[in-house]
Parts: structure tokens; C-alpha cells; sequence
């Protein structure tokens, strides 16, 4: 089937229906592998090189598990050999031995043992984590992160995974390459990340003649029509009916909003690529509640009396409830990115639990929100959070005179008055990603906020948000008009983690409203002054977090 791109619900109804009809789908079903997924194996037998380009959601890496273990659990004589997988990270790694495993169990294949080991990298004299099968047949699955000098010295199979995410895919290929001199094959599997990724210039250069490997292109409605929803009601229990698969294909296509054409349907976006991958954005999303208030344009000629009762009674009922769910034996901090026209204002509250992951009561997005208004909402929410310990607030440009007028109320040393630019991109955002990468950010499952943190992208290599309001447009709760979003909720959630890898400051004896109070003067509870000394409760070394 060729690609099709997206289609409405109603089509794609009838689309299955017709297809159940002339029995497409009929054996498929029953089989381990998904036609796509064997279809996989069947490259791979035939070809040294194997290029995968893939919607997102469509289990190819857990076919690769399959054919790495096929090819390691097999004898020499019958086309045996080690497996390299190369993820993107530990975890990618540690989930691909897990399945290897239950795919060696499926198999009945002699498997050795399974480990985690260290290996040394001698330029660098350090080690480097690994994750490894061994089989009978004396060869081996070994799954490591990303980094070219892993492959020095090996010989084998290389699955390159999420390549497009990779910091140095044309090293990484370059390594994984020399391996077919002596009889090696190497698998490459990714989601475009912009058409200016090496992994699409590379996609490209097949597609031109330019290099002779074998392709295989996999969008969303080719892995639907083999069978993958059917697949996925199969292993939940669900019944499968064309009507379910089309309702539920409309809600993975909706999700994934603008960014539809780039994670399921193979059109890389312009440019160099999205910041943050949407495999650790999936990864990180949770059941956070997301505040949305726009405020009429009237709101702030209306007297001074009203407007504060009516943020009042917003902050009471909507905002208080969330807030004391908070622990109240951690320190709270806050990321609030300022705005007053056009752009929204975001605030991130939370803290960092024992486990070193986010804790995040809500998410507030204001729309055309008075400064007066944003400044009861900020005082109310920083009085309420349980041991208040620091701020970061956007100093840019309208947002100063704010975030001076909170540094003068709750003390210097506890807010922080940022300027955003060119090189705080360059400070703050290597800090963010590596906070998703280790599994410790969170993220509401909302399509708004999903975006957001899209929308930080490579601009001329290093990590920025350029404003593009075309692209980024929004309706708002079917408003006539369009209201634009500039990647707002993302800002405040960096500015929530610079925030949160400050050394702890106890506040719970903090002066009360209207009394200057400074950090020596806040003591913690057993009397001891706590300013300056480091937070113990982290363990990893976040290039300036305390350990």
C-alpha cells in the first residue's frame, strides 16, 4: 500500500471496512510478526544495509528484537552473529534486552546469561554501561547507548535505533559501517526528526541512487491496514471493530496535532529538527491538570475591588486545592514565563520528589492576563507552596518590573530574575533534555504542551524556539479569532528545572507578607541555617544540580 497521508475518520471507516471484506486481514492476525514486522526479518536476511523509516507507535523495534535474536541465537554456519544494538539512551538499551529476552524465551533459544556490565573506553579511560545476552551458540546481544568509539574493535549485527536522535549520527554511521568489511549487516530505525537531519539526508541519498541499501518506509495507515490496532485490542482484551480502529486512529492523529505529518506520516518538518525527541516527550507524559484562563479584554478596565475578588475566588477554588497536594516535607519551586499580549503566560509549579522525579499539582496558562492580575495570581501561588525555596521568572523585556517586584517581596536570594536570550538557550536547555533523558521530567498529556516542548528546535546547531506564530497558531476554545503560542509552557518548565537544581534553602520560618527577610535568617527545623548547604537528596551529578 502506498502512502496515503491523513484522511478523515469517516474515510478511513470505510477503508477498513472494505479491506475486512476482501479478507486482507484475515491470517494475519494469529501471526507472532505483523506483516510490516516480518517483512523486517525478510530485508535484513537479504541485505548487508537496512534503512527503516517509520511512524511512530508501530513496534518495529520490537521486531528488530526478534531478528536480533534469530541472528545471535544461530550457530555460524548458519549466518550467526554478535547483535550491537545502539538506543539513544540506558534506557533504550535496558527495554531492548528485556525484550530480546522474552523473545529468546518465545523461541526456545539456549540462552547463556543476561547481564549489565561496564566495559572501558581507553581514550577516554572511562567505562561505558552496558546491557548483554549471551547464547549457547557463543554469540551474544549487547545494547549500549549512543557513542561511535562503542563499536571499536566489533564485529556483528548493528541496530541503530531512533537514529535521527542520535548527537552524532554521521560518526555513528561511519563506525557501524566499517563493520560490513568482514561479513557484518547493520539496521538503521527512525522517526524523522527534520528535513535537515543527517537521518533524512541519508533516506534522501537511497531514494536518489546516491547509496545501495535496501529502504523500507512505514507510515501509521500502512501499519493499521496489517494489522496493528488489531494487534493492540488482541493483547488488551478489547474487541476490534473497523468503527473502534478508525475512532482510535482519529485520536492518535489529533494528539500528535501539527507535528502528525513529521511522527506518523514520514514528512519531515523544515529545518534541523526538533530539540527534544518525542519518544522521551511520550515517555515523561502523566495525568497533569492543565489551567487554561483568558481573560476578557474588559477585565482590566473593571474597578480594583472586583478584579482582585475575582482572581481571588480563582485562586481559592481553582488553584488551592491543587496546590495542597503538594508534600509538605519538600522544598517547592516555580518556572513562570511572562506575557501580556499575544504570547500566554505559563507557570510550572512543583517540586522534586524523593525519587528525583517532578511533582507537578498543575500547570497554569494565562491569556491576556492584566500584570496586575498575574502578580496576585504569582504571590498567592509562591505563599502556598509548601517550603517555597526558589523562582525563576522571565525577566525579558515586559516581564522585569514583575519579577523585580517578586524578588522585593520574597527576598532575592529565592527569586531569580532571568534574561532570556540566545546564551541562556545554550546554558539551560543540555540541563532540560538530560532531566527527560533520565526519566526524572513530567509532562501533562496535552496536545498544547506537547508542542510547546516540540517547538524548541536546532536552529544553525544550537538549541532555540524562533518565533514562527503562523505555524505555531491555535484556536482557543472555538474563538473566532487565532491566538498563537511560542513554545510558552516549555519555558516555564526549564525555568522550573534550573529552579529546582538550586542548593535548599529551608523557608518554612519565612517572614511573613510584608517583612523583608533574608536567606541566613531562614532557619530549618532543627534550628540549623540552611542556605549554602547541598541538597543530599540528589544522586546525579546534573552539571551543577548538587549531588
Amino acid at each position: 500500500m502506498s502512502h496515503i497521508g491523513p484522511i478523515s475518520q469517516a474515510e478511513w471507516n470505510k477503508m477498513r471496512g472494505e479491506s475486512l471484506t476482501q479478507g486482507i486481514l484475515t491470517s494475519k492476525i494469529e501471526d507472532i510478526l505483523l506483516g510490516y514486522q516480518g517483512g523486517l526479518l525478510s530485508t535484513t536476511a537479504i541485505n548487508q544495509v537496512t534503512v527503516v523509516e517509520k511512524s511512530r507507535r508501530t513496534g518495529m523495534t520490537w521486531a528488530a528484537a526478534a531478528d536480533a535474536v534469530l541472528t545471535s541465537a544461530s550457530s555460524r554456519t548458519a549466518g550467526g552473529m554478535d547483535t550491537l544494538y545502539i538506543g539513544y539512551n540506558l534506557d533504550m538499551a535496558r527495554e531492548f534486552i528485556d525484550t530480546c529476552a522474552m523473545w529468546a524465551k518465545a523461541f526456545s533459544s539456549a540462552v547463556a546469561s543476561v547481564e549489565e556490565f561496564l566495559f572501558k573506553d581507553d581514550k577516554e579511560d572511562e567505562a561505558i554501561q552496558a546491557f548483554r545476552i549471551r547464547f549457547d551458540s557463543g554469540f551474544e546481544i549487547t545494547a549500549l547507548s549512543s557513542r561511535p568509539r562503542s563499536l571499536r574493535g566489533r564485529q556483528g549485527y548493528v541496530i541503530i535505533d531512533e537514529a535521527a536522535f542520535h548527537d552524532d549520527l554521521p560518526e555513528l554511521l561511519k563506525a557501524a559501517l566499517a563493520l560490513l568489511i568482514w561479513g557484518g549487516k547493520v539496521l538503521i530505525i527512525s522517526t524523522h526528526d527534520g528535513d535537515g537531519n543527517a537521518f533524512n539526508q541519508l533516506v534522501e541519498d537511497i531514494r536518489k541512487g546516491r547509496k545501495p541499501y535496501a529502504l523500507i518506509s512505514l507510515d501509521f495507515d500502512q501499519a493499521l491496514h496489517d494489522g496493528l490496532y488489531q494487534r493492540i485490542c488482541q493483547r488488551q482484551g478489547k474487541t476490534w471493530s473497523p468503527e473502534a480502529e478508525a475512532k482510535w486512529r482519529e485520536e492518535i492523529v489529533a494528539f500528535y496535532g501539527d507535528a502528525a505529518d513529521e511522527e506518523l506520516y514520514l514528512i519531515p518538518t523544515k529545518g534541523s529538527g526538533a530539540y527534544l525527541p518525542a519518544h522521551l516527550l511520550d515517555r515523561a507524559m502523566t495525568d497533569i491538570p492543565v489551567i487554561r484562563k483568558t481573560f476578557d479584554p474588559n477585565f482590566v478596565m473593571m474597578s480594583e475591588t472586583v478584579r482582585q475578588a475575582e482572581i481571588e475566588r480563582f485562586c481559592n477554588d481553582v488553584l488551592l486545592p491543587l496546590l495542597t497536594t503538594l508534600s509538605p516535607s519538600l522544598p517547592s519551586y516555580l518556572g513562570y514565563d511572562i506575557a501580556r499580549n499575544g504570547d500566554l503566560s505559563g507557570f510550572w509549579p512543583g517540586q522534586i520528589g524523593r525519587d528525583m522525579a517532578e511533582i507537578i499539582p498543575f500547570i497554569l496558562e494565562l491569556r491576556n492576563a492584566p500584570f496586575g492580575a498575574q502578580r496576585q495570581i504569582l504571590w498567592f501561588i509562591l505563599k502556598h507552596l509548601p517550603r517555597f525555596t526558589k523562582a525563576r521568572i522571565d525577566a525579558t523585556g515586559l516581564g522585569a518590573q514583575l519579577a523585580e517586584e517578586a524578588a522585593q517581596e520574597f527576598g532575592f536570594e529565592r527569586i531569580d530574575q532571568v534574561k532570556i536570550g540566545s546564551g541562556w538557550y545554550e546554558t539551560e536547555m543540555p540541563l532540560f533534555k538530560r532531566f527527560f533523558e533520565d526519566g526524572f521530567a513530567r509532562l501533562s498529556k496535552d496536545l498544547d504542551v506537547y508542542n510547546d516542548h516540540r517547538a524548541v528546535k536546532m536552529v544553525r546547531g544550537k538549541p532555540y524556539i524562533e518565533r514562527s506564530d503562523d505555524a505555531n497558531e491555535r484556536k482557543v476554545d472555538g474563538a473566532k479569532g487565532r491566538q498563537s503560542r511560542h513554545g510558552d509552557t516549555a519555558i516555564a518548565h526549564v525555568l522550573f528545572v534550573g529552579a529546582s537544581k538550586f542548593q535548599f534553602v529551608d523557608m518554612s520560618h519565612a517572614r511573613s507578607s510584608g517583612q523583608a527577610r533574608s536567606s541566613t535568617q531562614a532557619m530549618s527545623d532543627d534550628g540549623q541555617q540552611m542556605f549554602g548547604r547541598e541538597r543530599r537528596t540528589r544522586r546525579t551529578n546534573y552539571s551543577g544540580i548538587s549531588q
